[in-house]
């Protein structure tokens, strides 16, 4: 690294050291985790605090709009008395001559500091210009007996140079940017499994715990002057509960078990033609039980109302599915807010599945992935490939941070 230079001087890609500011806002991230009231954090969805985090300590750097240059041309006095091609008694003070300054105006996106940092690349040859809001300036002072100059191409020079610089400035940026969502997520997952872990060897004490008289009744978002932040996900600060949670392996297995009996029902077409939706449930209920019931765990798929699918833990749904033959995309986004109704949901991990007969799958496939994107409680698309179904994640009409995973799997069924 080259010695930084005050940037009073003029001197662009000189002031600051671009890895310090990287590793600054690596540490500001932590820190805010780390200072974040404890039962905020538990009760904000944490895909949606790393996104807030992600946004806030986000790098952008600067991306000139050369298109949009400008030029203004002003008569000046100019003070030659450093020209040593002019006879000067007195150079220790101003001698200023007519002459005009003509400044070219570049303006930029991105964040204007960035422009004074010095990348892991740097060169000998800083380029110099005026930074003012989101406008570089280049001057150029001609005096009125001075020879012809082209500004255009001088100008084209200096603004290559800080392109150049740029394009290191932008290499360190973007390889912090790829990184930061891992290290949002890291410092999440760290945090709260301190905090459970803590909440866990408190409550086995068995002794009533104190109340302190500084614990934090709300999260006050922290004032950052760097620039504008996002807002921090709603959630409330009060204590925060565990449920019981549906692991993902699980979560699966019972999938892979649902899709291994619509296998059967295709490779049988005679045995459920005439079926309805509670005859089909009920097959795939007597699947599952065989597959996850037992005394020991007190954990069974049972019926609860006409067409759920419940797996029970602690007195809580931890897997809900809903079997619905594709009636069109009105009684699909009734089922999506029959879902809903279930309120004592956290991290639930949910199913539909969908018995099409007659209709084109492409269109059903079409139909539920419109319906679901634009259903008010629709959050994002998960990564999940599947030739017949889609997963998805909901949120709770109140609760913004409870969330659901919803997985849609779409079957054909013989018809009558």
């Amino acid at each position: 690294m080259f010695h930084l230079i005050d940037k009073n001087k003029g001197y662009l890609f000189a002031s600051h050291d671009l890895r310090a500011i990287i590793e600054n806002q690596r540490n500001s991230l932590r820190k805010e985790v780390e200072q974040m009231d404890a039962n905020r954090l538990l009760n904000t969805a944490p895909t949606d605090l790393s996104k807030y985090l992600v946004e806030k300590y986000s790098l952008t750097a600067p991306v000139l709009r050369r298109d949009n240059w400008s030029a203004d041309v002003q008569e000046t006095q100019i003070d030659v008395r450093n020209d040593p091609n002019r006879w000067i008694t007195d150079r220790s003070r101003p001698c200023l001559i007519p002459g005009q300054r003509v400044t070219i105006e570049v303006p930029f996106e991105g964040e204007a500091e960035l422009l004074y940092a010095q990348a892991s690349t740097v060169s000998t040859n800083n380029p110099r210009a005026e930074i003012r809001g989101k406008s570089i300036f280049l001057n150029f002072d001609i005096t009125h007996d001075g020879s012809q100059r082209d500004i255009k191409q001088e100008s084209e020079k200096i603004l290559n140079d800080i392109e150049q610089h740029l394009g290191w400035v932008r290499t360190d940026v973007n390889g912090f940017m790829q990184g930061l969502a891992g290290e949002a997520d890291r410092a999440i997952v760290s945090r709260r499994e301190r905090i459970l872990a803590n909440q866990g060897r408190a409550a086995s004490l068995g002794i009533p715990l104190k109340n302190r008289a500084d614990a934090p009744k709300t999260f006050v978002l922290p004032d950052v002057k760097r620039k504008v932040v996002p807002t921090l996900p709603p959630a409330t600060s009060s204590a925060y509960a565990p449920e019981p949670v549906l692991d993902m392996e699980t979560y699966e297995h019972i999938l892979t078990v649902v899709q291994n009996m619509a296998h059967v029902m295709e490779r049988s077409p005679s045995a459920f033609k005439t079926m309805g939706e509670e005859d089909l449930r009920q097959h795939f209920l007597v699947q599952l039980n065989g597959q996850f019931e037992g005394a020991a765990t007190g954990e069974t798929f049972n019926v609860n109302g006409k067409t759920d699918i419940l797996l029970r833990a602690n007195d809580r749904n931890v897997f809900i599915g809903e079997c619905k033959y594709w009636k069109g995309p009105k009684v699909y986004r009734e089922t999506i807010d029959q879902l809903l109704g279930y309120t004592a949901w956290r991290d639930t991990k949910t199913a539909i599945l969908i018995f099409n007969r007659g209709t084109s799958m492409s269109t059903v496939l079409a139909g539920v992935e419109a319906e679901t994107a634009g259903h008010g409680n629709f959050k994002r698309k998960a990564d999940w490939k599947h030739e017949s179904g889609f997963r998805y994640v909901l949120h709770h009409p109140n609760d913004a941070n409870r969330e659901f995973l919803l997985t849609v799997l779409v079957f054909d069924v013989p018809g009558l």
